[in-house]
């Protein structure tokens, strides 16, 4: 974050806004937290402050503070578009291109209000001034705090905030696993002199499941996990089919991808499923095994070294086809990551 880009954000948020803040499709635990935790900053500032999401939250992050105030477009495009349309600051957070945020992005490319980005994935598209960018960082949860401090005001956190910036960290993280630093962990320190509980945080994130989750987890291990030892890789799928079966909702398949981690033998875990038009890639990696490169050159996708994600218009089988195909093209470097990763 240059000086002159701090200095254009404060400009901004010298005088009373109308602020929305965008997050993508699908939002995940740094989507929301960024962008809760951004809002209460915001409020407590003195700004008008509403977050707008394109779909519905996944039902474990009920209890951050203020979840309820979130619009969803999907739910009510009028009220969205009522919000949207008397805001005079935008923010964008975990995410960089229009695309990611659908239908509600009719109309923000030839829109002159001003726009700020808080992202960390690679590539970010020039759909703001300023762009606060930094793909080495966690979460979008780690950047917000950042650009709080900037501004001088990281004494002025609350525990809303942090305990909204804390739950993105962790679940971007993977409970602090990927992409950790001494930042990272100078910023976490910093949430809990705030007041966050991480004990009880830790709680809501990873003991919030219910007996159809637990049941549909089952049924991925025993019935839909398919080990390739040879390539250090495992994957699990889901049909069309098993969505009717087990009533699968929004959420109910977060974190399912990182059983095969488990296994010390493995390197690359892919979560693939079927949905109704779409057959989507999840992919998990350890140590310097980097999957955002397999995403982005065989599945449209990216994400990060660990943590990528990508889609195929192909069938469900022919998905799963493709990507074992891909792996020998890897081989090597799966190999010299797990022997590093190992110390060999």
């Amino acid at each position: 974050m240059t000086q002159d880009q701090i200095s254009d954000a404060r400009r901004l948020l010298a005088q009373k806004q109308e602020i929305v803040i965008f997050s993508h499709r699908n939002p995940d635990g740094d989507a929301v937290g960024s962008s809760l935790g951004l809002m209460h900053y915001l409020r407590d500032e003195g700004h008008n402050c509403t977050v707008v999401l394109p779909s519905d939250y996944p039902f474990f992050l009920r209890f951050l503070p203020a979840v309820e105030s979130m619009v969803i477009f999907d739910n009510d495009p009028p009220a969205a578009q009522e919000v949207i349309d008397r805001a005079t600051l935008f923010f964008i957070l975990d995410f960089n291109s229009f695309d990611r945020i659908d239908k509600m992005a009719e109309g923000m490319k030839d829109d002159d209000r001003p726009r700020i980005m808080i992202d960390h994935h690679l590539f970010p598209e020039p759909i703001a001034d300023p762009i606060f960018s930094r793909p080495e960082a966690s979460s979008t949860c780690e950047l917000v705090y950042e650009f709080i401090r900037y501004l001088g005001h990281a004494d002025r956190i609350t525990k809303k905030t942090s305990d909204c910036l804390y739950t993105g960290i962790l679940t971007d993280t993977g409970g602090f696993k990927y992409s950790t630093s001494p930042t990272l962990f100078r910023t976490t320190a910093e949430l809990l002199l705030a007041g966050t509980d991480a004990y009880k945080i830790a709680d809501h994130v990873w003991n919030s499941q219910t007996e159809k989750q637990l049941r549909l987890l089952g049924h991925c291990l025993a019935n839909r996990m398919e080990l390739l030892p040879e390539h250090r890789t495992g994957l699990i799928y889901l049909t069309k089919q098993d969505y009717e079966a087990f009533d699968i909702q929004r959420g109910d398949t977060e974190g399912i991808v990182n059983y095969v981690m488990r296994m010390p033998e493995y390197m690359i875990a892919a979560f693939i499923h079927e949905q109704p038009k779409i057959v989507k890639i999840s992919l998990r990696s350890k140590g310097n095994m980097d999957v955002q490169q397999i995403a982005k050159a065989h599945f449209r996708g990216g994400g990060h070294r660990n943590a990528a994600g990508g889609a195929s218009f192909a069938p469900l089988g022919s998905t799963i086809n493709r990507f074992k195909k891909q792996l020998p093209k890897y081989a090597a470097e799966i190999e010299a990551a797990y022997l590093e990763f190992n110390n060999q």
